[in-house]
């Protein structure tokens, strides 16, 4: 009898932990096994208001290698975007989430009147308080149209279209976007497209935050960013920690503790080829490449002991009832281990 009970007690545990899981979906091909959380108001592993609720990928392996993953430890409803608490790293709403996502700027905030909406794409139409504050991207604004979600999914692919129409401030347009993973190939293809179905021109950047754990490790010596460019920043870098060498990031001591590199990256000009970027460690042997096809508009280096992130910025412009698309490929590698 006792152990009846205990297996039903198990079972429960069980149950609840189930329950307690975000909608998800894998993919692989062979090469390449990922996992994305799908979106969702009330379910999803993502729903606040800052981030693109589709394709948040919540892990990429390959070749025994974890690319993504969670780079906070616990979130909190007070924080702001993060904080330390002794050894761990909180995450505001906004803020926690994983992976290659993407973000917005918002549109229509400065012609919406306090109660009225604005957009955020892939998140949908918000409401402006009428407290005068300017707008926050880590603020967690009301949702007052999250818009139509529709998901298509292959054993390799899987594509996420929403489609929002805001009566109120005039935007509407069907976003979709596709993550396919290469066949026979170590490579993952991001493909979007935003088309304008409201009556006003939305003009707006986008950029990913690309969240790179690679393998849970911090970064550190070993680990080199490269970018087809030679460097420019107006904001140097902490020289004990990392230094910028023609067009590269070197990180010469791992990071702990509250230690950060981040700055603005400048030199690239108008070509689609300035918009790459690789990324290696050779102490864990694995690196990646991102390659898109449009110009940058501004790219941004932010990295903590947790995580390194590149984020690429796009500008779009799109007038009514005309599409705009961009795409961007991840290529993961693998490296002979120092010391091998």
């Amino acid at each position: 009898m006792k152990n009846i009970l205990l297996l039903a007690s198990l079972l429960s545990t069980l149950t609840l932990l189930c329950a307690a899981e975000p909608p998800s979906a894998k993919i692989a091909n062979g090469r390449i096994q990922a996992k994305i959380y799908l979106p969702g108001a009330s379910r999803g592993y993502y729903h606040a208001t800052r981030f693109d609720w589709s394709g948040v990928i919540s892990s990429l392996k390959f070749e025994g290698h974890e690319y993504y993953g969670p780079w906070f430890n616990k979130t909190s409803p007070t924080v702001h975007d993060f904080v330390y608490d002794g050894s761990d790293i909180v995450a505001g709403p906004c803020t926690a989430i994983t992976g290659p996502v993407d973000e917005f700027g918002e549109v229509g905030w400065d012609d919406a009147k306090p109660g009225s909406t604005f957009i955020k794409i892939g998140v949908g139409a918000l409401r402006k308080p009428d407290d005068g504050a300017a707008y926050d991207k880590f603020h967690l604004y009301e949702i007052a149209d999250s818009g139509k979600w529709k998901i298509g999914k292959k054993h390799d692919a899987i594509e996420f279209t929403q489609t929002l129409s805001d009566s109120s401030s005039g935007y509407g347009y069907v976003y979709r976007k596709t993550i396919q993973l290469t066949s026979g190939k170590p490579e993952m293809v991001l493909q979007h497209s935003l088309k304008n179905t409201g009556s006003h021109t939305i003009r707006t950047n986008v950029y990913n935050h690309n969240f790179l754990a690679l393998d849970g490790k911090p970064p550190g010596p070993g680990l080199t960013i490269s970018v087809p460019f030679q460097i420019q920043s107006s904001q140097p870098l902490n020289q004990a920690l990392a230094e910028i060498r023609g067009n590269q990031v070197i990180y010469l001591s791992t990071l702990k503790d509250r230690d950060l590199v981040t700055t603005p990256l400048k030199g690239f000009g108008a070509r689609v080829e300035d918009n790459q970027i690789r990324i290696e460690n050779r102490i864990l042997g694995a690196g990646m490449n991102i390659v898109a096809d449009r110009p940058l508009d501004s790219e941004s280096l932010w990295s903590i002991r947790a995580v390194v992130a590149m984020e690429p910025f796009v500008a779009i412009s799109i007038e009514p009832g005309q599409e705009f698309t961009w795409k961007s490929t991840y290529e993961y590698y693998t490296l002979p281990e120092a010391g091998k």
